[in-house]
């Protein structure tokens, strides 16, 4: 049975009110496939170098892979533009309903492309193939009341923290269930007044046999029995054993509260998954003082042990606080870790404690809102406040992008993927820290060292292409559980047998296209952050040891890396 073939791109012009169908050149699908790499290649044509990120010159673009929607477990979109808080490339990705919807609602198309800017708040329409622009009238919502107005279709929207031009608002899906989350897609969406795209469709059902053949070998896989059993929430318990658990703004790399954030915390109180399946449950859904939510891994990581919290019901409510507000968690926890420290430190007026809850939802409140001296600062991130009141060395960045919670001085090797990480600090392009917590003997430079640059320059990209391989919107690495029919989809869809090793060439072409696309600033090098303080290394968990990780308390062999 033949794939649907997807070769033409839905061209959006806010500023006009119109939409065009165009076709994508050959030669493009052929060399970026789709996702990132088609992504990037539409905003090195698009972009003049220097653009404002929040003017209408830029281009927001919802981008799918030629797979998306037909793999179990991997359906994903990805937003690419050029970042409000760095300045340069940013793809940022979000998985869940909407994609699958995304992918009905283009038919042939492969995504969207936004250019211009809405004199008034606008939503944008996609169903049958075609798009159409029409008046928003959830301006002033928060994500969650926005996907309610749509009883009938899946959406990404964006929240006040959106509207306001917050330099890391999320686009949110799923009632904020998911977010394209890190380097502010959503400010570019507000900057353009455009408040949702709202997708009716329902994707293919083509390639049974084969989608259930991935389901298989997904079940079996080390990475499918880990995210059954705990999410992605026991990343908590392994970076905490690991010593690469940030605490406190960064002043140490384990958190003495671990436990009572971490799964066992969660697993007490979840009043069920996700999803209502048992292949593919995800997350674990809880009750908070802001309604129902779906706490990560990241959740606990950043505004627990990040903030000095211990309490899980708090971190679960200000972990929905921000997937309402539309404000990426991650950032959004730095700043937070950095008011504290620079009240501390008496560089703001303003008194902040570690481990105050009420304090850290004043701050992502103020940071939403905008309104205050410090709120506004805080807004466009860390080295923004820094430049307006000091602090430059409280809490690390790298490209203006603050860094996730894998602490670098714990496992060495997440340093080097955080400096040349395309769209700054980030733990989706590379994560060796497992490699390196692991397997002692491992290391990026043992691993290149074959006494030919080109060998040493391997190393780096055989850490980075798994999660760059431009099958699907950005086809992460559990979906290494089923390279062969994973790959076996692209020979309908584009006439070819692409195996592992062509994606793996052109995951490696997406790099330098990436590093272009966005027009990066001069100063947004690749380089290593300050050092805010000391962490403490651990080489292996308890129970761990070379080649093994968890799979809910227990040690398993290590195959292929875990989100």
């Amino acid at each position: 049975m033949v794939v649907p073939t997807a070769d033409r791109l839905l061209r959006v012009d806010l500023s006009a009110g119109s939409t065009e169908s165009v076709p994508i050149p050959d030669r493009w699908l052929e060399r970026y496939v789709g996702g990132k790499g088609l992504g990037a290649r539409y905003l090195y044509e698009e972009l003049d170098a220097g653009v404002d990120p929040l003017g209408p010159a830029n281009v927001l673009c919802f981008m799918l892979g030629p797979v998306s929607g037909l793999t179990p477990g991997e359906s994903r979109y990805a937003a690419v533009t050029k970042s409000p808080l760095t300045g340069g490339f940013l793809d940022s990705y979000a998985g869940g309903e909407f994609p699958d919807a995304l992918v009905g609602a283009l038919g042939s198309h492969l995504g969207l492309l936004v250019t211009g800017a809405a004199a008034d708040p606008v939503q944008v329409v996609v169903e049958d193939g075609e798009a159409t622009v029409e008046p928003a009238a959830t301006w002033g919502e928060d994500v969650a009341t926005t996907a309610v107005a749509f009883p009938d279709a899946s959406v990404a929207c964006i929240g006040p923290a959106g509207e306001n031009g917050v330099a890391y608002a999320t686009i949110a899906s799923d009632a904020g269930d998911h977010h394209a989350g890190r380097g502010g897609a959503g400010a570019v969406m507000g900057a353009k007044q455009l408040k949702a795209v709202v997708a009716r469709g329902e994707p293919p059902a083509e390639l049974e046999e084969l989608r259930e053949e991935y389901a298989r070998r997904y079940r079996e896989d080390d990475t499918g029995k880990w995210l059954r059993a705990s999410g992605t929430v026991e990343t908590v318990d392994f970076a905490n054993e690991a010593g690469v658990l940030p605490t406190r703004g960064w002043e140490g790399g384990q958190f003495e509260g671990a436990d009572a954030v971490g799964i066992g915390a969660v697993e007490e109180r979840a009043s069920g998954r996700e999803y209502d399946d048992e292949d593919d449950p995800r997350g674990f859904r809880v009750e908070t003082a802001d309604g129902e939510s779906v706490p990560r891994g990241a959740t606990a990581m950043t505004l627990g042990a990040g903030l000095g919290i211990d309490d899980f019901d708090a971190v679960a409510t200000l972990g929905e606080t921000c997937n309402r507000l539309g404000v990426d968690l991650i950032s959004a926890g730095s700043a937070v870790a950095w008011a504290i420290k620079a009240s501390e430190r008496g560089l703001v007026e303003e008194s902040f404690s570690f481990g105050d809850p009420g304090d850290a939802r004043e701050l992502l409140a103020g940071i939403a809102a905008r309104e205050t001296p410090l709120g506004d600062a805080l807004a466009g991130g860390v080295d923004r406040a820094a430049e307006r009141f000091g602090g430059a060395e409280l809490v690390p960045t790298i490209k203006r992008m603050e860094l996730p919670a894998y602490d670098p001085r714990g496992a060495h090797s997440m340093a080097l993927a955080y400096a040349t990480s395309d769209r700054g600090a980030c733990h989706r392009r590379a994560r060796p820290v497992e490699r390196e917590v692991f397997d002692g003997e491992w290391s990026p430079d043992r691993a290149g060292r074959r006494g030919r640059p080109r060998d040493r320059r391997r190393a780096r990209l055989d850490a980075d292409a798994p999660v760059q391989r431009p099958g699907g919107a950005r086809p992460c690495r559990r979906r290494a559980a089923a390279d062969a029919p994973g790959t076996a989809l692209f020979g309908p869809q584009r006439g070819r047998d692409r195996r592992c090793s062509d994606l793996r060439g052109h995951a490696r072409g997406l790099l330098p296209q990436a590093r272009v696309g966005g027009k990066r600033p001069a100063d947004a090098r690749d380089g290593r952050p300050a050092r805010p303080g000391r962490g403490r290394r651990r080489r292996h968990p308890p129970g761990g040891g070379a080649r093994q990780r968890w799979v809910s308390g227990h040690a398993v062999p290590r195959r292929h890396s875990a989100r």
